[in-house]
């Protein structure tokens, strides 16, 4: 004798809700690599293999050429690779190429700014390609316009003296 089995209910008939599946670049989809290590990952690469524009304005940021502040290339900030960071002012650096629109851009920056407190400057590629000295100059004063994050000349939070830390100091 065979058992005989209701049919299985559909979907609809469950009530069940229609659920969007993860897309891959959510935590835990493909492979198990979660989002900001895919982010690493790829700033790591345009790094490595930064366009003419990035090296050219970075051969000017590095080692803190530009007025001693401090840059750091293709640093990950919640969604975003930003191309240059200088910590000190929250000042973020964005080499624009042609496939680029403005309008959005200026948006997305502005809720960064809100979410972050990082301020973001643009130039495009041609720019930094024919007037390096300009975009020196632009980018001097949009870091005089930031104020200072850790106080003066500091390009990271300051170390706590003794004192502060309440180590007992004989009189």
């Amino acid at each position: 004798m065979s058992e005989h089995h209701p049919p299985t209910p559909s979907s609809k008939e469950e009530g069940e809700q229609n659920i969007k599946a993860p897309s891959s670049l959510e935590e835990g989809v493909g492979g198990g690599v979660s989002q900001r290590q895919t982010m690493l990952q790829r700033a790591s690469k345009m790094r490595r293999e930064p366009t003419e524009p990035e090296r050219k304005l970075w051969m000017t940021l590095r080692d803190s050429r530009l007025g001693s502040h401090k840059f750091r290339r293709q640093k990950v900030v919640e969604n975003r690779i930003l191309d240059f960071f200088c910590p000190a002012k929250l000042l973020a650096v964005e080499v624009d190429g042609q496939t680029h629109d403005r309008e959005q851009d200026l948006k997305r920056d502005r809720l960064f700014e809100c979410s972050t407190g990082i301020a973001t400057v643009r130039f495009t590629n041609e720019d930094i390609m024919t007037n390096l000295e300009g975009v020196e100059t632009a980018l001097l004063l949009a870091l005089q316009e930031r104020p200072d994050r850790w106080g003066r000349d500091q390009h990271h939070p300051p170390t706590p003296s003794s004192k502060e830390e309440g180590e007992y100091a004989p009189l």
